[in-house]
């Protein structure tokens, strides 16, 4: 028996790193994943890529921005499969700019997504995890979201807020038999690191103690951790994963 056997799980931002190595885990634990992203073809490619793994893995397109796209997805799942385990709040982007430098569009795109897209899903599927008197959510903060970062006004705002809501959340939904957690990654090797100029990248990689960054496989194998029984007695937790890059 593996640690997610038939657990109903939601991973939005699907479609690439650490989400899509988040859907392969699952389904490789024996979950039945619901890979969701903005775009069909990503989508279906995504779904394709995890093919003969134990688990299920279906595609959905979702734009966590828009509370229908949510709603309409979390109907489809409980009318598919009655019941949700598992929302892993992944989807988020950046648009990094100095304080002073920054555009009101830059600011608002990164809250609508990396702030307000995880409020959107998880309100969506509290009521269905409280009924249950079951279930786990999963926030990705950052380690930015910790100690603030350069150039990310923005960014570090949602990662901080997100882990208000984890808080937050896990006293409200605690009592209901629903946990909830954060985990913070470090610099992981990721397409959104791939704008990046080496010469960046190898001074991102210096200042980790363990002189690389991280691989999308190791985030995702902490979700599957805080999402399985194993981790029945941790609520309200955000677990740094990032080689120790703040010590």
């Amino acid at each position: 028996m593996t640690r997610l056997q038939n657990k109903v799980c939601i991973v939005t931002g699907g479609a690439q790193g650490i989400g899509l190595a988040t859907a392969r885990k699952f389904a490789a634990e024996g979950a039945i994943v619901v890979l969701s992203d903005l775009r069909q073809s990503a989508v279906d490619e995504a779904v394709a890529g995890c093919a003969g793994l134990p688990g299920q893995v279906q595609g959905e397109v979702l734009d966590v921005t828009q509370r229908e796209s949510v709603d309409r997805v979390v109907q489809k799942v409980m009318a598919t499969h009655g019941r949700i385990d598992v929302l892993v709040n992944n989807a988020g982007i950046t648009q990094d700019a100095r304080l002073q430098k920054m555009s009101e569009a830059q600011f608002d795109n990164v809250i609508d997504v990396n702030l307000k897209g995880v409020f959107h899903c998880a309100q969506a599927v509290a009521d269905v995890m409280v009924e249950q008197g079951s279930g786990v959510i999963l926030n990705a903060s950052s380690v930015v979201g910790i100690y603030g970062n350069f150039g990310q006004t923005n960014y570090a705002a949602t990662k901080f807020g997100v882990i208000g809501f984890t808080k937050t959340w896990s006293r409200e939904l605690g009592p209901k038999g629903v946990r909830v957690n954060a985990v913070a990654p470090g610099f992981i090797a990721t397409p959104i690191l791939s704008s990046m100029p080496e010469k960046v990248i190898e001074d991102l990689e210096h200042r980790v103690p363990l002189k690389r960054l991280g691989r999308p496989e190791e985030i995702a194998n902490a979700y599957a951790f805080l999402a399985s029984d194993e981790a029945s007695y941790i609520n309200g937790a955000v677990l740094e994963v990032s080689g120790g890059l703040t010590v």
